[in-house]
């Protein structure tokens, strides 16, 4: 459901429009100042992102792993809210069980 200044999304039809890649990003909303979309890792996947230019939100709904922020590793799981500034190096490992991640990212200046 939308209109030109809003929009509802459902989690669990947004969750099952992701195929069976072990690792897939799938954004559902991008506009102007900012984007969303559900990032999955499956257990022993390897996550290769590289630092983005814009600054991000991870909020982690199901999955457990560590997660590097430049020099630092930290345990993250479900409800763990991670804020990555723009051009930090980043990613996950150590994929214990599959992970789902609600991602924003705000738009690049």
């Amino acid at each position: 459901m939308s209109n030109d200044t809003w929009q509802i999304f459902d989690l669990g039809e947004l969750r099952e429009k992701l195929g069976d890649a072990p690792v897939e990003y799938r954004e559902f909303l991008n506009v102007p100042a900012l984007s969303c979309g559900l990032y999955r890792l499956a257990v022993g996947s390897k996550d290769m992102q590289s630092p983005h230019d814009e600054d991000e939100i991870y909020y982690v709904i199901e999955g457990r792993a560590k997660m590097r922020l430049g020099e630092e590793e930290h345990d993250v799981g479900p409800g763990s809210l991670l804020y990555v500034g723009a051009t930090e190096a980043h990613s996950f490992f150590e994929i214990e069980q599959d992970m789902t991640l609600l991602v924003f990212f705000a738009a690049s200046q």
